[in-house]
């Protein structure tokens, strides 16, 4: 039999839980849940939505070798990087929402449901969504209302609407009330004209006025909710109506604070250039199995490190308008890389249930390799983080890489500095290099001569035994 920890985040299905066995994913299906496993298995569902790229492939380890309190346990494939919801761009968010709606309305005509609507069930293989939770699926019974509706609407449909109708990014929203963001909420902020949508008015309006009906009603009331019928037809054209509406949502427009940074970088053609040489040296030499790529804008230097041997790239940025660009091109050109939203001085933190059910950015996986390029001012300077602090950071994310330092005299730099005073007189190539030397040895050093900007390799030194 396996033994292996549960994974924190998996525990609020008593019917399933999902295990880290080393490097193998498990999950187990309790004897509660065996029959819903059996059925959805014996209907060869879980093979036709894994063949439809819905959902996650599976294994079903034989009896007596799998895991001892489950009734069945299978193997998943390893997913590069757990994100999570509040981490998501629009581009990447809308995904997530169509691929939740196409695969439970292939379920259904199968004669299944989804027993909730989390969007924590939907992760990526690089730019791809894909659903992970197999026992969220079951037997659909006729005439049952859907379950999951406010909850999708508050992880998926709302946070869509605040990007589509209020050009708010949702994220910090999200981050802070991790159960998403309620129809209540919703209708509180968005103007009437986006009210008068036949969608949102069916599911953000009407919702929001029922939860407020249903608070402090008679036990009558609420058994006549729990024996309301939903006809088949309609529950299909509810999910249909639903897809239709968010495939049809537009980005936010407007030009964000880099969304053209590589066309107002001081680059040449030839720094771009060697700088792109560096990284596929780098990438060469190490083959991460995993890189992170800090301050990715649209993914040029990602893309170079995936063509170098680097087998997954995360990349992260504050950026919208470039996280959707990047998604958009990765996606289309079906490319390990997956571009995610982050504040760096304030990445996502471990949080949730007993502060370890969505774990933070360092606890989820660690890269094998990074580059962070034309990113270290914009924490020192943009942010006050002493240089020494922020240098300790990055190398720590991954014990090889990449970083890139552009002196004060960059236009870069001094566009930060412009409105300022400048405090930051540890603000120097030998201050950065000596923070790095304390920290790992240095690789190779080379200095893009037209700009002044220094890349170095660093490598930390590996652990004892």
């Amino acid at each position: 039999m396996i033994a292996a920890e549960p994974d924190p985040g998996s525990f609020r299905d008593p019917g399933s839980r999902v295990y880290v066995d080393r490097q193998r994913i498990l999950r187990a299906v309790m004897t509660r849940s065996a029959p819903a496993y059996e059925a959805a298995r014996d209907a060869a569902l879980y093979e036709t939505l894994t063949a439809q790229g819905y959902l996650l492939p599976s294994r079903e380890i034989p009896t007596g070798e799998g895991l001892a309190e489950a009734a069945y346990t299978l193997e998943h494939p390893r997913i590069p990087f757990i994100s999570y919801p509040y981490e998501w761009s629009f581009a990447l968010h809308r995904a997530a929402a169509l691929l939740h709606l196409d695969l439970h309305l292939a379920a259904l005509d199968a004669g299944f449901t989804l027993s909730d609507a989390t969007a924590y069930n939907v992760q990526f293989r690089g730019a791809e969504p894909v659903f992970i939770d197999h026992l969220s699926l079951r037997p659909y019974v006729e005439g049952e209302i859907w379950t999951g509706h406010r909850q999708f609407c508050m992880q998926f449909l709302n946070p869509l609407l605040f990007w589509n109708k209020l050009r708010i990014p949702p994220n910090a929203w999200f981050r802070g009330s991790l159960e998403g963001i309620t129809p209540e909420e919703t209708s509180a902020v968005l103007p009437l004209s986006a009210k008068l949508s036949w969608t949102v008015m069916t599911n953000v309006s009407a919702q929001a006025a029922l939860q407020r009906r249903q608070i402090g009603t008679s036990a009558d009331n609420n058994a006549r909710l729990r024996q309301a019928k939903l006809p088949r037809t309609a529950f299909r054209g509810m999910l249909s109506g639903l897809r239709s509406y968010i495939a049809g949502m537009k980005a936010p427009t407007g030009k964000t604070v880099w969304a053209n940074y590589a066309n107002t970088t001081s680059y040449t053609g030839g720094e771009a250039g060697t700088k792109r040489s560096f990284v596929q040296e780098m990438t060469a030499a190490t083959r991460p199995s995993l890189l992170f790529d800090l301050g990715c804008n649209t993914g040029d230097y990602s893309e170079a490190a995936l063509q170098a041997g680097a087998a997954a790239v995360v990349g992260f940025d504050f950026d919208h308008a470039t996280l959707d660009q990047a998604f958009t091109r990765f996606r289309s050109a079906g490319q390990s890389f997956l571009p995610l939203w982050m504040d760096a001085a304030n990445p996502s933190p471990s949080q949730g249930w007993a502060e370890s059910e969505r774990r933070g950015l360092q606890a989820r996986a660690g890269a094998d390799a990074l580059i962070a390029l034309a990113f270290i001012h914009h924490i020192v300077i943009g942010r006050n983080v002493p240089l020494d602090m922020a240098v300790d950071w990055l190398v720590g994310l991954a014990p090889t890489g990449i970083i890139e330092f552009p002196s004060k005299d960059d236009p870069m730099v001094q566009r930060l500095l412009a409105l300022r005073e400048d405090i930051f007189s540890d603000y120097t190539g030998e201050a950065f290099l000596a923070a790095i030397g304390v920290r790992s040895r240095i690789v190779k050093t080379i200095l893009l001569p037209e700009n002044g900007r220094m890349l170095v390799w660093y490598e930390r030194p590996k652990a004892p035994g």
